[in-house]
């Protein structure tokens, strides 16, 4: 699979605009703001966009345990997705964020799952749309008629026991998506207990991209994996299964296989030890 298979770019897509076999989809949140992503799309989006929220469409509501962002129903995800258009294997579909992939990548990473492989992001995001003067809308767009019947991938994900079981064998790699302050236990923003899980290694999601939110070159992502080329396994983790997909994303770019998501994360982890 081509690199094109993975990233978009604005130019391309504002030339696919009124091309009625993609679907575009606004992922644009904020961690502690829930409703700043929606109020943000309503203002302004990319014209014919659609809106998810993290929380209430992407995740299902949190409980004791599970993490922060628990893995999402999946049939209401799926009666969403085929509301926008969507249908299985077939309609080509484009996800946008604001900030380096980190919302994007999860509805990246869901589709795939699913079973609909024809999923791309927009390079540079929203706001690498707006800074080069594509066009914008406020008009919310309308439901579709869509054939989303999905067929997930029970094997690309892994919860905290098959994790405690698997961390030590030396064929599987574990990787901390975090900051480097909060995987050291330096810093915690947001988990009552700072740390990692015993075991991972540290691969800070934000290495995917520059700055300005582009992904870098496919030498600099090989690079980032190198050292993991010969694992079995490899089972990726950030604090609520949300950012981790953004180095799964860069895995599945370089073609390293039998990659896994805990979605809990480091929030489900640590809710254990509380």
């Amino acid at each position: 699979m081509s690199i094109l298979s993975f990233i978009v770019s604005c130019e391309w897509l504002s030339s696919q605009l009124t091309n009625s076999k993609i679907v575009i989809i606004d992922c644009r949140f904020r961690l502690g703001q829930p409703d700043w992503g929606y109020q943000a799309y309503q203002s302004s989006h990319i014209p014919g966009a659609y809106y998810l929220n993290l929380d209430q469409d992407l995740s299902s509501p949190v409980a004791t345990h599970g993490g922060r962002h628990p893995f999402p129903h999946l049939p209401s995800l799926a009666e969403k997705l085929g509301a926008m258009g969507i249908i299985l294997g077939e309609t080509l579909v484009v996800a946008y964020d604001d900030l380096r992939f980190a919302f994007a990548a999860r509805l990246w990473w869901l589709l795939r799952y699913l079973g609909h492989d024809k999923v791309a992001l927009l390079d540079g995001g929203w706001h690498s749309w707006q800074k080069q003067g594509y066009p914008l809308s406020d008009q919310l767009s309308q439901p579709r008629s869509g054939n989303f019947e999905p067929s997930p991938h029970a094997d690309w994900i892994i919860d905290i026991e098959g994790v405690k079981s698997r961390k030590f064998l030396p064929s599987v790699i574990l990787i901390d998506s975090r900051d480097r302050d909060r995987y050291r236990g330096e810093h915690e923003p947001i988990d009552p207990i700072a740390g990692h899980i015993e075991g991972a290694v540290n691969s800070p999601w934000k290495e995917v991209t520059n700055d300005q939110g582009y992904l870098l070159p496919l030498v600099d992502q090989k690079r980032l994996w190198q050292d993991y080329q010969q694992a079995e396994e490899i089972i990726v983790y950030c604090g609520s299964g949300v950012t981790a997909c953004v180095n799964l994303f860069s895995l599945a770019l370089v073609g390293i296989p039998n990659t896994k998501l805990y979605p809990g994360g480091w929030s489900d982890w640590c809710s254990y030890l509380v």
